[in-house]
């Protein structure tokens, strides 16, 4: 079975013939039409002519019948001018006065009926009655009593109205002959144009796809193309800010698993010698209390640091379940501030609970009391003999939890990267047991999103930072 081969046409050919097919036709059109239309006005403007010279016969000779040969020499002279021939004839058909070899009555019995009745009839071109193309008219001639009593027939060669028409053709050709010139010309440069502005699409096209995500391609809001051009270049914006998005997370993701290799090989390190020197009866008596403590401290570390991980993927994937109940606020404030401190002691950091003793919160209390864990802590670490204070109010139907510093705060081109998943400052690469691999912050945020609230921070470089979060009630 032979496979039938597909022809290919490029784009600027297929725009070339579709204007030029479209132009061609419709000159076409407008051409035969012209051509009729005018066809149609010469002869009609012919035999107006020959109908308004019949009516002047006729009527000079009904106002003076004596004069009738008189008038229709008078006549003559003029239609010879003019190419007209006439013949006067009686109700019986029958001739009695003709003018330049005047035709004889050759009428149709249908026409004669029409002329006997009152009838003018007209025919723009005849080419059989009369040995030669004519357009003539038969006009009756009425007497004052209504009687049919004869008409006069008037021809005139179809000859010259022909050449008028020729000529009108003859200019009307070289007309589209033109206009078909100027038409081709406008249609090649439209098409090219046209094809231009796809192949910069495409040749763009080609680009990104190679990886280049820096492409743009002129636009305008002109046609489509100009708009595929535009939402062209915001797909690549969009592209090329993913793009640098996925390189920042990859590199902060080669970042995390490095901090979490050594974070993780100083715990297993120190279990691991712990448990060789217990299993050989390397360590004292006396230490081995304080060994199992330290190998029990260490793989609570570890288990946090998984916990952490797996807290913050559930929280992306919608697997956290929220037990919401009212809170006093004032309460759990204070368990985070005996919570945290002995830790708070350790850096010379005082915490204060400020809070009206009626506030409730509507929250899930385990997750609430993560978030601020999460924030408190990240405050003691970077804050040193400080205060830090935890403070609770309401306006109108929210509830507002702030919790505010006074150490070394946060450079401003770091405050908005601080909620990325494995992002660290370059301060906080220090020791850390909550928080320390760059998630603390990411899941305090999505946390409270989950609780359709709002989580803002301000910070300034040197005198400390505070972060207000906004719970609707």
């Amino acid at each position: 079975m032979s496979r039938i081969r597909q022809i290919r046409i490029n784009y600027f050919s297929q725009q070339f013939i579709s204007h030029i097919s479209i132009i061609i036709v419709a000159f076409l059109v407008l051409s035969l039409l012209f051509a009729h239309y005018v066809g149609n006005l010469v002869y009609e403007e012919k035999a107006d002519e020959l109908i308004s010279y019949g009516e002047a016969i006729i009527s000079d000779i009904e106002r003076n019948p004596i004069a009738t040969d008189q008038i229709l020499n008078q006549y003559s002279n003029v239609l010879r001018s003019r190419k007209i021939s006439y013949s006067m004839f009686d109700q019986n058909a029958k001739l009695y006065a003709v003018g330049r070899s005047g035709p004889a009555i050759e009428l149709k019995p249908s026409e004669w009926d029409k002329i006997t009745q009152g009838q003018t009839i007209i025919v723009q071109s005849d080419y059989k009655r009369f040995d030669q193309g004519v357009t003539f008219v038969v006009l009756p001639y009425i007497d004052d009593r209504d009687r049919f009593v004869g008409g006069i027939l008037l021809t005139s060669p179809i000859s010259g109205s022909s050449a008028m028409i020729r000529q009108v053709n003859q200019f009307l050709i070289y007309t589209i002959l033109i206009a078909l010139g100027v038409s081709f010309l406008f249609s090649w440069l439209l098409s090219k144009i046209h094809v231009n502005r796809i192949k910069r699409l495409r040749e763009a096209t080609s680009l990104v796809s190679a990886g280049d995500y820096s492409v743009h391609v002129p636009s305008s809001n002109f046609d489509e193309i100009g708009e595929l051009a535009n939402d062209f270049n915001h797909m690549v914006k969009k592209l090329n800010h993913s793009m640098e998005e996925i390189d920042a997370l990859e590199s902060r993701r080669r970042q995390f698993m490095a901090d979490v290799s050594h974070e993780m090989r100083t715990p297993l390190t120190t279990i691991s010698g712990v448990i060789e020197g217990l299993k050989n009866d390397m360590i004292p008596e006396e230490d081995k209390e304080r060994g199992i403590n330290l190998v029990s401290q260490e793989a609570k570390r570890l288990i946090r640091l998984v916990n952490e991980n797996l807290d913050y993927e559930k929280i992306r994937s919608n697997q956290i379940e929220l037990f919401r109940e009212d809170i006093l606020l004032v309460e759990l404030l204070e368990i985070i501030q005996e919570q945290l401190s002995v830790q708070a002691d350790e850096k010379n950091v005082k915490i204060v609970v400020e809070a009206d003793e009626e506030i409730i919160v509507n929250a899930d209390y385990d997750r609430l009391v993560q978030i601020l864990i999460n924030i408190t802590k990240n405050s003691i670490q970077f804050t040193s003999d400080g205060t830090i204070w935890l403070r609770g109010r309401k306006e109108k139907n929210h509830t507002i939890i702030e919790v505010e510093d006074t150490g070394i705060g946060i450079d401003p081109s770091e405050v908005e990267k601080i909620w990325r998943r494995f992002y660290k400052a370059e301060i906080s690469r220090t020791s850390n047991p909550y928080g320390a691999f760059g998630l603390g912050l990411s899941i305090v945020k999505q946390l409270v999103l989950l609780h359709n609230g709002e989580i803002d921070v301000q910070s300034e470089k040197g005198k400390g930072t505070k972060f207000t979060i906004t719970f609707k009630q």
